[in-house]
């Protein structure tokens, strides 16, 4: 199965848009590509997928044993020509030696290949280079990818990788297009008018610039073995559906999450808080995920018939998953940058409001305080926060802990309920799917 990851010295240098160019000139050449990204990111994915034309996947060593990330990348791989894993961060960075590029890299026996910025830089992107293939051993680094290189400075880069025994798969030039960010990340591929035309050109580059044929050359690797993880149908009688928002302002999705409650049995059904009167029918469970409701704020307050129909739905007992931006939808109000306070679905009493600052970052623990939806009272598993958001009843029913011991009450829970700002990965505790999906099936429509 060939597969290769490009990793990067740090966030901000250029993996992204190295990756999508890849990705843009391999889907040129007509081959079937399969892509994925190493940690918890959601909009990453959403650019890959823009480009192959299918859904990107994701491989968090943080949440998923070894087995199963081996089995995640032989399933949604083995079908493709090639696939092509984004690295997270910095290559090495993780945490407790988890979560990080390079322990997928091992985990899966990957080779990867760094992109490095040069902006900026002559010959100092030697020292960059040697501390990259000499920090930690084995590394699968099998050479570089030169970004923002001038065309002047390339027999240097070339001459460095010959001393360092490493090789030089090319370089994207200084006036590449570039993919925009914004503080909670990139900004998502719905809202770049031009994609289609930034990763076609993306494409023309790599395929004159990047040594592709190389990098296919040395993609292919024996498969490491893993012991094929068994799901029963939870839902063995009937096929519960579950609603699924899946817009713009609720596009934070994984789509192992999906696939995973599709394979215990589930039917999904995606629909939109901002353009739609109400749930779609006969639906027995919900899932409001994470994404930017702050800025659809004033036409998701003005879809008063959806608010009501969720609201009203909840407190029957729909068993229900809101998740970051998904339980800022179900608060009183959302309270934006300017002042302006808008009317949400009025589940959870109080109000979502904007900081300056990063509020929570990172993988954590959640521990129940209860019986709940989806685990048992003291029943633990991995979840991961970002945002700048707060809330004034972020919830007390789960402890989120950190590694380095911190931890805070959050999480509205009940039998049907799970809101709060950390967000889910089910492959992380496949009893959490397990759980939602058998409320689902026993859900009877009240």
């Amino acid at each position: 199965m060939k597969r290769i990851l490009i990793g990067g010295t740090h966030s901000g240098c250029g993996k992204t848009t190295v990756t999508c160019a890849v990705l843009a000139a391999l889907k040129a050449r007509g081959l079937t590509v399969s892509s994925f990204k190493c940690g918890p990111d959601y909009i990453d994915p959403m650019f890959h997928s823009s480009i192959i034309g299918a859904d990107a996947h994701n491989l968090d060593s943080f949440f998923c044993d070894d087995n199963c990330i081996r089995q995640l990348l032989w399933e949604n791989g083995k079908n493709a020509d090639i696939s092509v894993i984004e690295g997270v961060m910095g290559y090495y960075d993780g945490a407790d030696g988890r979560g990080s590029a390079h322990s997928v890299a091992a985990i899966t026996d990957t080779v990867s290949v760094i992109v490095l910025d040069c902006k900026g830089s002559g010959e100092s992107i030697g020292a960059v280079m040697k501390g990259f293939l000499t920090y930690k051993a084995p590394n699968n680094i099998a050479g570089f990818i030169f970004n923002r290189l001038p065309a002047r400075l390339v027999p240097m880069a070339e001459r460095l990788c010959t001393e360092m025994g490493t090789e030089y798969f090319g370089c994207m030039p200084p006036k590449s297009p570039s993919i925009e960010s914004r503080r909670l990340g990139l900004v998502t591929a719905v809202e770049i008018a031009d994609l289609r035309e930034k990763t076609a050109e993306l494409g023309r580059l790599a395929e004159e610039n990047i040594r592709l044929d190389r990098m296919i050359e040395v993609s292919e690797r024996c498969f490491p073995e893993f012991t094929e993880q068994k799901l029963h149908r939870i839902c063995a009688d009937n096929s519960p559906k579950i609603a699924a928002a899946a817009d713009r302002a609720f596009c934070f999705t994984y789509s192992e999450n999906i696939s995973l409650l599709k394979r215990l049995g589930c039917a999904v059904e995606y629909f939109s808080p901002m353009d739609d009167e109400k749930l779609p029918d006969n639906c027995r469970g919900l899932i409001l995920s994470g994404g930017y409701p702050e800025l659809h704020a004033k036409k998701l307050a003005a879809n008063s018939s959806m608010r009501e129909c969720i609201k009203t739905a909840i407190n029957r007992g729909l068993p229900t998953i809101a998740e970051c931006g998904g339980f800022m939808y179900l608060h009183d109000s959302i309270r934006t940058s300017d002042g302006t306070e808008y009317p949400m679905a009025g589940v959870i009493v109080g109000t979502a409001f904007e900081t300056d600052r990063l509020q929570r970052f990172g993988y954590v623990t959640m521990t129940a305080g209860r019986d709940c939806l989806l685990c048992g009272k003291g029943e633990s598993f991995p979840a991961h926060e970002f945002h700048y958001w707060d809330s004034t009843d972020c919830g007390a029913d789960f402890t989120a802990a950190k590694s380095d011991g911190r931890s805070w009450k959050c999480v509205h829970a009940t039998s049907a309920l799970y809101a709060g700002f950390p967000h889910l990965y089910f492959y992380s505790d496949v009893r959490l799917a397990e759980r939602f999906a058998a409320a689902c099936a026993a859900y009877g429509g009240k």
